[in-house]
């Protein structure tokens, strides 16, 4: 079974992270992995899409959103981690709890991928310090149900100075904690406490978060700042289940800039994309051989 170290090999193109929501209210697909078969058969179809990590998550974090008990969220993603962790899958969970993390790592998962960045349970660091797996802490405020009340970034360089001062606090939060550098992802965050125009700035302003030495990891996939930038002519938002074209876009965008992970929910689109980015980066790097005169 592949390890942690393979999370962090050199693909020269960033990583597709598929998306299983094992929850009945996730915002773009909520109910249909909710049952353990559902979602691990759709975690199979993401690997055969191009999928290099699948991410297994048991709680909703729309917005508004409420959390489930501990157990309830353990008995959603341990089952479907443990099937396709058995069957050769990278997994990642997707948790703020380390009880949560503990069981999911103990059923093969190989990555810790925390909204949070640790902020929501204090147990989380050390657990993930003492396992030694890979982290991704995400920018975060609040939770689900009261993050827009946090959406303010009113301070001299917007929400990308914001953004990177309160990761770079979670990274040495993370060191002190024992994680190594080496297994620390970062993300931004789009859309947790975050508007529209925040995330835009984020996505524009990568080369700063980049510039903390961790890897990036960019979540944008069907998230309402794109319905809102398709919206029709009375002003409503481009449905959920019609954002994939723009999303599709992003990633070329997230290819360009080099991050290490792109978290989708439609891998082809996304990895089709990519492999343009790829051939045409490949064909400006072959030298250009004139005719002899």
């Amino acid at each position: 079974m592949p390890g942690p170290a393979a999370l962090f090999t050199p693909l020269g193109r960033p990583r597709l992270m598929g998306i299983v929501n094992v929850t009945p209210d996730s915002f773009s697909d909520g109910g249909r992995w909710a049952e353990p078969d559902a979602a691990i058969a759709h975690g199979h179809d993401l690997l055969a899409e191009g999928a290099d990590i699948l991410d297994i998550g048991g709680e909703s974090t729309r917005p508004g959103a409420t959390r489930p008990l501990v157990e309830e969220e353990m008995g959603r993603v341990v089952p479907v981690i443990r099937a396709l962790a058995g069957a050769g899958a990278l997994v990642s969970v997707d948790t703020m709890r380390s009880e949560v993390a503990e069981a999911a790592l103990a059923a093969g998962a190989v990555l810790v991928n925390d909204v949070s960045g640790g902020l929501a349970d204090p147990r989380m660091l050390p657990v993930v310090a003492d396992a030694g797996a890979p982290y991704v802490a995400m920018h975060w405020r609040a939770h689900s149900d009261h993050m827009r009340d946090f959406a303010r970034y009113d301070a001299p360089g917007g929400v990308v100075a914001a953004v990177c001062e309160e990761l770079a606090q979670r990274v040495d939060a993370m060191l002190a904690a024992g994680i190594e550098a080496d297994r620390i992802v970062l993300d931004p965050g789009l859309g947790f406490a975050k508007r529209g125009e925040h995330n835009w700035a984020l996505l524009a302003g990568l080369d700063r978060l980049g510039a903390l030495g961790h890897p990036v990891l960019v979540g944008a996939s069907r998230k309402s700042f794109l319905g809102s930038l398709l919206a029709d002519a009375d002003g409503a938002a481009r449905p959920v289940d019609r954002r994939e074209d723009a999303n599709t876009a992003v990633s070329v965008h997230l290819a360009q800039q080099g991050v290490w992970g792109i978290r989708v929910h439609d891998v082809r689109a996304s990895r089709d994309a990519i492999a343009v980015v790829e051939r045409l980066a490949a064909e400006a790097r072959t030298p250009v051989h004139q005719e002899a005169e």
